[in-house]
């Protein structure tokens, strides 16, 4: 059995730490972090590189087999206590084990129908949930606008489910992504509640981005300067906006809803 590690001064508990809090870190070094099984799976059934291994010897047996299947890898096994898991985890409870990975850039497709532009994206968990439901619904590829918050933060990467290994994203100003969609070809639609014409009455058929606002002031104004046009989710009483995450969902399965039918 290897060595435990019981140190959280140790330089591999610190480079961890240091990837669980700092974006700037995780982009320097094309590293991020995933915590427990289910998403370990996920990381190894995408295809990602596994730097490092970190486990307890508590670990229940799904973990076991994962820490068995690198034993003759080049990704380093490290056996550590429970209090420096603690100190290494970003969750109240750890799971028991814990992967440093390699960030893969997966390519854009050359061609694209369905495109996500998400505009300052700040809440973590609404973020992850996005881009979940942006897998689900059948979303090709996501562009970020700075000001969103980090697409591989260990809360978004928990939110997700793993949707980061599937999907191809990127970050970019905007002049880059109006770019992009000119060269794609794509009707840009915004969601707002300001929107012209009701989300039921729009036409998703054709190849399109949707662009959906930050939680606090919605989509800025570099993206109605790039809109086709604006889509409103009609709602009753005095509310006035929905939650980011529950928007896109409505939106996203609906231009999935349209498309299966018209196929």
């Amino acid at each position: 059995m290897p060595e435990t590690i019981t140190s959280p001064k140790n330089p591999n508990v610190q480079k961890v730490k240091r990837l669980q809090g700092n974006a700037k870190f995780r982009k320097e070094s094309s590293e991020f972090v995933v915590e427990g099984v289910r998403l370990i799976e996920e990381v190894i059934k995408a295809g990602w590189g596994i730097r490092n291994l970190f486990y307890t010897d508590t670990l229940p047996g799904r973990g076991k087999d994962i820490i068995e299947s690198f034993q003759n890898t080049t990704t380093s096994i490290n056996l550590v206590s429970s209090h420096v898991m603690k100190v290494m985890s970003d969750t109240k409870s750890p799971a028991g084990i814990l992967a440093l990975v390699e960030k893969s850039a997966l390519p854009f497709p050359e061609v694209i129908d369905f495109l996500l532009i998400l505009d300052q994206i700040r809440d973590p968990g609404n973020l992850g949930t996005i881009l979940r439901t942006a897998a689900a619904a059948g979303v090709q590829a996501v562009l970020t606008i700075q000001g969103t918050v980090d697409t591989f933060s260990p809360k978004v990467i928990r939110s997700g489910m793993g949707a980061q290994f599937r999907i191809p994203i990127q970050d970019g100003t905007w002049g880059e992504i109006s770019s992009k969609i000119k060269q794609l070809q794509l009707q840009v639609l915004v969601a707002s509640p300001k929107g012209e014409k009701s989300y039921f009455k729009a036409d998703y058929t054709q190849p399109l981005a949707l662009v959906i606002g930050g939680e606090a002031d919605g989509a800025s104004a570099d993206a109605i300067r790039i809109a086709d046009s604006q889509v409103r989710i009609p709602m009753s009483g005095e509310i006035e906006s929905l939650n980011a995450a529950i928007a896109a969902g409505i939106l996203l399965f609906e231009i999935a809803r349209q498309r299966e039918k018209s196929r």
